[in-house]
């Protein structure tokens, strides 16, 4: 009996505990299931950064990273595996749950990302590369240009880094509910965060060329190589730029007997061929104030610049050098100025490019002109990209034209055409809907506020040229009319100008409109007859050299034997292969792209192609086939001789 009392009460008892323990066995075993699950999910979690920016270049090179060799596909690797270790790290410091270093690397990780990743994003859509060590050294000489350009479109450049920065932060939320590391492991990662980061500044990366690495790891890199120039730990002794020039001496020149006549040289800035009406057109609405004040302009529309590059175009269409001979030659060799002073003309150079940029202000300060003016004599506060407003230009022209003496040589440069363009909102602004936005979307709108400031730009040089041709002199002189470069709009992916030498970057614009008397009969059908021939920008200045009678003067044979094109007044055709690119002695590349062209052949290639490209502009103007090199003859085999190497492939062959 005693044991049936005992039993009763035991079993009662078992019965009401049983479903409480059932169920907290239950709620321990999701737990544990949980915990198995979240420790599953960690080391996902903590690669997802790295997957994101591998998913990303993917989706914009992945045809490029498949055509990677077994050498350069191991170094992309090791620079993911750098890429996957910073950003597991950060992230790991970033979630733990309590201390003053998860903060810091919170602040890190959100940071890094953004900028690295974003900043790329934003880089790529513009220029079809990454950001990379070359562009940031590159980039120092220019802060104050790249901030300007930045604020020109910071609408798109924000937009570009919030997907990044809300992929940041999300990773960062999900790490602090998921990952709860250690607190042993989590002190480490804390510490090891930061130095990682300052590491990856400084871990070298393959990024010229084929760009072998990830745009994160070519970000931070290229960060590295900024930060170590600014503190002086490196030298930009391979980053040219112009240098105070000393012209060697031209002897006083006797000219030949001419029409009388003086010579204004116009050079635009980034106009593209297409931008302007070269012949007279009756309905032209691009460049309609010079086309109805020139009806009689003799067009040349096959003319191309021999670069992309400002600094580079000058020295080309000054000294009628090629943009290949040497840095010294660059800075020595008589310009047009030393030949118009010593053959007893008046000179003259007026600009609204601000010469504070790129050590421009070092190329003109031994002109020795008796007129000068630029951007900060009209303006002290001159845009550093686009320079003074060109109403400004054109009211100082006026005044000073008259005060020439006869015979002269003047020049005008105007430069707000440069980006971010320079558009007046109270002048007309015809090509409508415009933006100022450089989104894929909107590059038509894009390009028509270009060509507004196209547009306005040329109501203002008609404006000089109007006044030119009121006076007595401006009856007697030749004007010649041109680019600097063209400007690209994506259709090779890239966008503004020195990044290759397709032709959106170097077909630019040019005729020429001389009053009646101031060509002979035999100059004026030498020009006539080169309407349609293909011209380059190394012509214009032995045409100058023509125009002011001291063209064969026996005193400047050694200075002219160098110049490699051929006047315009004369029967001789450039029509030998011509090298062409935007590295040179005056001024260096971020991105090394060079080619050589003859007559419609050219061949080119780019930092980050594989090989010499052949295309053929007469067939093919937008260059959009590339045709097998045999079709370009020999010009490849002649560009691997004088350039030693592939763009971007380290140092030439001796």
């Amino acid at each position: 009996m005693g044991g049936h009392v005992l039993g009763g009460p035991k079993t009662e008892l078992d019965s009401a505990a049983l479903p409480v323990a059932l169920s907290a066995s239950n709620r321990l075993a999701r737990l544990r299931r949980w915990a198995r699950l979240r420790r599953s999910f960690v080391s996902l979690l903590l690669l997802l950064p790295s997957a994101t920016v591998l998913g990303m270049d993917l989706a914009r090179r992945s045809t490029r990273l498949a055509s990677l060799d077994g050498w350069h596909r191991a170094l992309y690797c090791a620079s993911l595996v750098e890429s996957s270790v910073l950003w597991g790290v950060l992230l790991h410091a970033a979630s733990r749950r309590q201390g003053a270093l998860r903060w810091l690397a919170a602040a890190l990780f959100v940071v890094a990302f953004t900028f690295s990743v974003g900043g790329q994003s934003y880089f790529y859509s513009q220029y079809n590369a990454y950001l990379n060590l070359d562009v940031s050294l590159f980039a120092t000489n220019f802060k104050d240009s790249i901030i300007n350009q930045l604020q020109a479109d910071y609408g798109n450049y924000i937009r570009a880094k919030l997907p990044p920065a809300c992929i940041a932060l999300a990773l960062l939320w999900t790490g602090r509910g998921w990952l709860r590391p250690q607190r042993f492991r989590s002190q480490l990662s804390g510490y090891a965060a930061p130095a990682l980061l300052c590491a990856s500044f400084f871990l070298p990366a393959q990024y010229r060329h084929l760009q072998a690495a990830p745009p994160d790891v070519l970000y931070l890199n290229a960060v590295g190589g900024l930060l170590a120039t600014e503190f002086g730990f490196t030298e930009q002794s391979n980053q040219m730029r112009p240098r105070a020039r000393e012209s060697m001496p031209v002897p006083v020149l006797h000219p030949r007997a001419t029409p009388k006549r003086n010579v204004l040289f116009v050079i635009l800035e980034s106009v593209r061929a297409d931008a302007t009406c070269i012949a007279y057109e009756p309905n032209c609405r691009r460049t309609t104030a010079t086309n109805r004040l020139f009806p009689n302009r003799i067009p040349l529309p096959q003319m191309r610049s021999m670069d992309s590059t400002t600094a580079v175009s000058l020295a080309v269409l000054w000294s009628g050098l090629g943009p290949t001979e040497s840095r010294n030659d660059l800075h020595t060799w008589p310009l047009i100025f030393d030949y118009a002073r010593a053959a007893g003309f008046d000179t003259a150079f007026w600009t609204s490019q601000n010469m504070l940029f790129g050590n421009a202000r070092l190329w003109v300060k031994n002109l020795g002109v008796s007129k000068f003016f630029s951007a900060t004599d009209m303006d002290p506060t001159a845009d550093l990209d686009m320079g003074a407003p060109e109403g400004l230009l054109a009211d100082r022209v006026e005044r000073e034209l008259g005060a020439l003496r006869e015979p002269f040589l003047a020049v005008v440069q105007l430069s707000n055409v440069h980006y971010p363009y320079y558009v007046d909102p109270a002048e007309p602004q015809p090509f409508q809907p415009a933006t100022t936005s450089k989104a894929l979307e909107d590059s038509p709108y894009f390009r028509n506020y270009y060509q507004n400031a196209v547009y306005q730009e040329d109501l203002h040089l008609a404006k000089m040229l109007a006044y030119l041709r009121s006076t007595e002199a401006g009856k007697r002189t030749v004007v010649l009319y041109t680019s600097d470069h063209a400007e690209a709009f994506r259709e090779h992916g890239q966008m503004g100008h020195t990044f290759s030498l397709f032709d959106e970057e170097i077909h630019v614009p040019a005729w020429i409109d001389a009053p009646p008397g101031t060509l002979t009969d035999s100059e004026l059908k030498a020009l006539t007859s080169k309407q349609s021939a293909y011209l380059y920008h190394v012509d214009l200045a032995p045409t100058i050299l023509d125009l002011m009678g001291v063209s064969g003067d026996p005193h400047i044979a050694a200075y002219a034997s160098h110049m490699i094109g051929h006047s315009l007044l004369g029967p001789a055709v450039s029509d030998q292969p011509l090298l062409m690119t935007n590295c040179a002695g005056v001024w260096s590349c971020a991105f090394e792209n060079w080619g050589i062209m003859q007559r419609n052949m050219k061949v080119e290639s780019r930092a980050w192609d594989e090989g010499w490209k052949c295309h053929d502009v007469a067939r093919d103007p937008l260059e959009t086939r590339n045709l097998p090199l045999t079709e370009c003859g020999e010009l490849a085999m002649l560009a691997e001789r004088a350039y030693g190497r592939l763009p971007g492939q380290g140092i030439a062959k001796k």
